[in-house]
């Protein structure tokens, strides 16, 4: 295995140049989801400059490559980048490969997972008369927006001919330096669900209070009481989230609106509990707004299920790591409850889903993901692309 490290650090050397081009490209061309058709032209023809077979069109704007070793049918691991930006107007509009497309930013790092992606096949591609099996390449759509592209990957076949033994993906995290990783075994992320309420009540002129149903008033009543959900009915051991980030009513000063909006998202790592969270949200919504006087409608919209990392791929993985990098350089991460189609995947299949080090050690400050001026330490490339390729390398040679 020493060698087989060794070349697999000579190679990430040799290709970081082109796979650092290749992210400022994608990065120069953000996409939304499903609308990945220029990302997908550029995935395209580096795997067809490699000599890599693909296939287009999965979950409409997907695409899904095949390395084959020696005794291809032997095991078959599934690695994964999503594709898709975010709707943000990108503040470092002084470098060179900044946004090209207005209100479109790969602010989540995701030119970052795709670019990294390509490089581990170049390096796979290069050694696949050194292993047996064959490692599935998925260049997933969608991500960031529901009901995410995993699932129609899944739906479509992406995890069978040749069925996937195990999944594995990476993501940016630019709290850790770049040439660190992160790994978390168990519950990683948290399930997602969006939440709108509607509030009905009987408007006109805020100076007549005793003639109206003020339904401002009574959403804020709400807000409030379904605080409860967190602090008094959640066990306090399953980590639970329900903040609301937008209310709009469409009133003025001295005018009481009709009726109220209010939007927000529930996130917890328990299936059992977010079914009957889900169910107590209504219920206090519904009975606050009647005893006002008032009516409500609540619509909950099942998003991404919590993240788990297989307990025993994790270990692994994590001990690949040590290996590769140096023990110094993997650290142990806690729950995040942040959200990720990803977990799709984790409940599908054994599963292993780690965070790369992004940080410029020299830098002092952080510009975290989904912000205007997110960026990168590029020498990340070189680790995300070596290690992804070790640990692909090491899982086929394993009994």
């Amino acid at each position: 295995m020493k060698e087989i490290k060794k070349t697999i650090q000579q190679l990430s050397k040799e290709y970081l140049p082109d796979i650092i081009n290749l992210r400022r490209q994608l990065h120069s061309y953000p996409e939304l989801a499903f609308e990945e058709i220029k990302t997908g032209v550029i995935v395209g023809a580096e795997l067809e400059k490699a000599g890599i077979p693909f296939e287009r069109g999965i979950a409409k704007t997907g695409i899904v490559a095949i390395i084959r070793g020696k005794n291809p049918d032997k095991k078959t691991i599934g690695i994964r980048a999503d594709m898709d930006a975010l709707q943000i107007n990108e503040r470092n509009t002084s470098l060179e490969y900044s946004s090209k497309h207005e209100g479109k930013m790969h602010a989540c790092g995701h030119d970052v997972h795709m670019a990294s992606l390509i490089g581990t096949a170049l390096i796979l591609n290069k050694m696949k008369d050194r292993f047996e099996g064959s490692i599935k390449l998925i260049f997933q759509p969608s991500e960031e927006k529901y009901p995410g592209g995993a699932i129609m990957m899944i739906n479509e076949g992406v995890l069978d001919n040749p069925k996937v033994s195990c999944m594995i993906g990476q993501h940016v995290i630019p709290s850790i330096d770049a040439g660190k990783l992160g790994f978390k075994h168990g519950k990683s992320m948290a399930s997602t669900d969006e939440v709108y309420i509607n509030v009905k009540g009987k408007g006109g002129h805020a100076a007549t209070p005793e003639m109206l149903i003020d339904p401002i008033v009574i959403a804020s009543h709400i807000i409030i009481g379904l605080q409860e959900i967190v602090s008094r009915m959640a066990t306090p051991t399953i980590p639970t989230v329900l903040s609301f980030g937008r209310i709009f009513a469409n009133g003025k000063t001295n005018i009481i609106p009709d009726e109220v909006f209010i939007e927000g998202t529930f996130r917890t790592v328990d299936e059992e509990w977010r079914s009957i969270a889900h169910q107590k949200i209504i219920q206090i919504s519904e009975h606050i707004a009647e005893a006002y006087g008032a009516t409500c409608k609540v619509f909950i919209d099942k998003g991404y299920p919590f993240l788990f990392n297989d307990e025993t791929l994790t270990h692994r993985i994590m001990h690949y790591a040590e290996d590769y990098l140096g023990a110094e350089n993997v650290e142990e991460m806690d729950l995040r409850m942040t959200a990720e189609d990803f977990a799709y995947y984790s409940h599908s299949v054994p599963s292993c889903f780690y965070r790369l080090g992004v940080k410029d050690p020299k830098c002092s400050t952080i510009s975290n993901i989904h912000t205007s001026g997110f960026t990168i330490d590029e020498s990340a490339l070189e680790t995300g692309m070596g290690f992804m390729a070790w640990t692909v390398i090491n899982e086929l040679l394993k009994n």
